[in-house]
């Protein structure tokens, strides 16, 4: 190994890992309100247990939409021309 080109261990070092401290309360939420529809359809209220497992897929999908939006904004685009 040369010199020249840093170790594995040192490139992992210089990578910072950027976090979003949206995406930990949007998958707590997602599960709080996984949990209170799973709770409600055992209950028998089925129609409340409905509205809550939409409103899970739209916190879920937000969450992953914080996720990618993240990374694409912190990361490197392939695409931009050096």
């Amino acid at each position: 190994m040369g010199s020249s080109e840093p170790s594995t261990e040192e490139f992992f070092q210089e990578k910072k890992r950027v976090r979003n401290p949206f995406v930990p309360v949007g998958a707590l939420i997602t599960a709080g309100v996984l949990t209170a529809g799973l709770i409600s359809f055992r209950q028998g209220n089925s129609h409340l247990g409905q509205k809550l497992m939409r409103a899970r897929v739209v916190v879920q999908g937000a969450t992953v939409a914080l996720m990618v939006g993240t990374a694409y904004y912190y990361g490197e685009n392939p695409w931009r021309s050096s």
